[in-house]
């Protein structure tokens, strides 16, 4: 038993993100996200910018991924604009608890349906995101500083 277990979560972890995945991204969303970045990813002014945020996705562009796995590993404070709206203070914490596999389906949902860009965020891009956990200093430049 212990072996079928081992080789399936082998297997999910090497499989490309399906929609079932994907729909596992929008639960965790549901459960860990919402509560500060609101349902569909809205932000909540002066607490949590929202991730639906084009302007913000179209800078990052094709490093969208990175950065997104940097702070869901790293987490994410300080100060920024998004939006016209200041956010003072912010603290986003770790979300490390998670499995790699529900970072990367959630992290695919932010950014695949929230974020509509169609990306997704691999389990490889989490573990790496893991493994060298960026800083704060380097979050920031790659999200464009305060903007």
């Amino acid at each position: 038993m212990i072996l079928r277990a081992t080789i399936a979560g082998a297997v999910l972890a090497l499989a490309p993100l399906t929609p079932a995945l994907a729909a596992d991204g929008a639960a965790v969303f549901a459960d860990v996200c919402t509560a500060c970045h609101g349902a569909n990813g809205v932000g909540t002014p002066g607490v949590a910018p929202p991730l639906a945020d084009p302007p913000l996705w179209d800078r990052l562009g094709e490093r969208a991924p990175a950065f997104l796995s940097g702070v869901l590993i790293s987490g994410f404070s300080g100060t920024l604009m998004s939006q016209g709206v200041g956010y003072y203070g912010l603290v986003m914490p770790s979300q490390r608890d998670l499995s790699d596999a529900e970072l990367a389906a959630v992290a695919s949902y932010v950014l695949g349906t929230i974020a509509g860009t169609g990306m997704q965020v691999t389990v490889d891009e989490i573990a790496a995101a893991r493994a060298a956990a960026p800083g704060h200093k380097a979050l920031m430049e790659m999200r464009g500083g305060g903007m």
